[in-house]
């Protein structure tokens, strides 16, 4: 089983940044995908954003671009999601999740992903 871990969140003023981390432990895989979803009260959850175990290939929502960044995973099995000039529409519960889908796609759907972590609330004001 994989155990998935967030942390980082908080509340902060627009514009202001803010950096989540996940780390995963349990059993090991050779090669999966890392993503971040958020959800918002009464929303779908949300793709934010997805990384390759190696860090070759990131994909982003584009909601996200220019302003997330997403790295981390192979070294220490921890992905970071760096988010700056944070708006009020960026608040939400943000999941960290882990796939094996591995394709020349990254997945960028809920059911892709087989493992959750917790969530963290960002909640930013004006």
């Amino acid at each position: 089983q994989i155990q998935l871990v967030e942390s980082g969140g908080g509340s902060v003023q627009a514009g202001a940044s803010l950096r989540l981390s996940c780390a995963a432990s349990g059993r090991t895989f050779s090669d999966y995908i890392m993503g971040w979803f958020r959800q918002s009260p009464g929303q779908d959850r949300q793709f934010v954003a997805a990384i390759t175990y190696r860090g070759e290939r990131r994909f982003y929502a584009d909601s996200a671009k220019g302003r997330f960044t997403i790295s981390g995973v192979s070294a220490k099995n921890t992905v970071y999601l760096q988010m700056s000039g944070l708006k009020p529409e960026d608040t939400a519960v943000y999941y960290c999740a882990l796939s094996q889908q591995i394709s020349s796609m990254l997945p960028i759907i809920p059911t892709q992903y087989a493992y959750w972590g917790q969530g963290t609330q960002v909640t930013v004001s004006s």
